[in-house]
């Protein structure tokens, strides 16, 4: 597994990480059960995976303690990353008072004394530039070695670009991927200031794993697709499967096409399987072809920019 530098962490970590929402989520999946959830973090780390993405709401609390017993006595192994702004009581609150009490319990819950980096997890954008005390607060937490650094989770380029210039922040995870390229105006800028980046939603909801097209029906957190957007990304589906070969699928294909930039720290598509995730690390071993790269650029620009296709 390649790694690459956490930004100001002074840690490396694995270019294909760990999107841990699944576990122990009985909201918006079936759950796994405990014991597989657990077996399923061991493996990643035996195959050389050591980046886990979390946050207190996914599983109502439960996915950051199945991470936390899962790494128990193997936590010098791991980078932890979760967030702080939606509870796991499943309400949302951003006041800057109660990021310590939620950075505790994750603790708490990760079986650990620090976190290697805490995000706020999708905040209002005036939370962004810190002029409510939010940065103040994780920098105590920080001096106390609780946490190693901080940053924010977000979806679009203003958001970007609002802390990138008002703040210090260490780390930032936004949403990329082959339907959705517009936050990479803003890696260049969050590379030089030695700003991590941190992927999500990296095969668009499922979309870029190949396994859904024009005739597909979703329930539940997925059933937010209109009839009309599924026909508009099963046919962008069909028009990308060039990127996919005997040895290549193309969730392996979707995840090379982001570490084809060099300033995404790492990637962290949802696991539930052995399978999925020997899938996910699979992507480390090649890189995507550099004319693929520049056509699902071209694509992006010219066919998908612009749409409505929801996330």
């Amino acid at each position: 597994m390649n790694r690459r530098k956490y930004g100001n962490t002074g840690k490396n970590v694995s270019e294909i990480g760990f999107g841990a929402w699944q576990l122990g989520n009985k909201q918006d999946w079936e759950a796994m059960e405990d014991s597989a959830a657990v077996s399923l973090v061991h493996e990643a780390l035996e195959r050389g995976m050591n980046f886990f993405d979390t946050a207190p709401n996914y599983g109502r609390g439960a996915s950051e303690t199945l991470l936390g017993s899962a790494l128990s006595g193997r936590r010098s192994e791991a980078v932890i990353n979760t967030k702080f702004g939606h509870g796991a009581d499943g309400s949302n609150n951003y006041s800057a008072d109660s990021i310590r009490t939620s950075i505790e319990g994750s603790l708490q819950r990760l079986q650990t004394d620090y976190v290697d980096s805490v995000l706020i997890h999708n905040p209002p954008f005036e939370v962004l530039d810190g002029k409510y005390g939010h940065y103040s607060e994780l920098d105590k937490l920080k001096a106390e070695g609780k946490i190693l650094s901080y940053g924010v989770s977000v979806d679009s380029v203003p958001e970007m670009l609002e802390v990138i210039r008002k703040t210090d922040i260490g780390v930032m995870e936004v949403m990329f991927n082959i339907f959705y390229q517009e936050t990479a105006e803003a890696f260049k800028l969050a590379h030089e200031k030695n700003i991590a980046i941190i992927v999500k939603v990296p095969l668009d909801s499922g979309w870029l794993s190949g396994k859904y097209d024009s005739s597909s029906t979703f329930e539940g957190v997925r059933s937010r697709w209109s009839p009309e957007v599924i026909a508009k990304r099963a046919a962008l589906v069909d028009n990308i499967r060039f990127i996919t070969n005997d040895n290549t699928s193309m969730t392996m294909a979707a995840l090379r096409f982001i570490l084809a930039y060099p300033e995404i720290t790492t990637v962290i598509p949802g696991v539930r399987s052995s399978a999925q995730l020997i899938e996910n690390i699979s992507a480390s071993d090649e890189k995507m072809p550099p004319e693929h790269v520049v056509k699902l650029q071209e694509l992006w620009e010219q066919e998908i920019r612009g749409q409505q296709l929801g996330w």
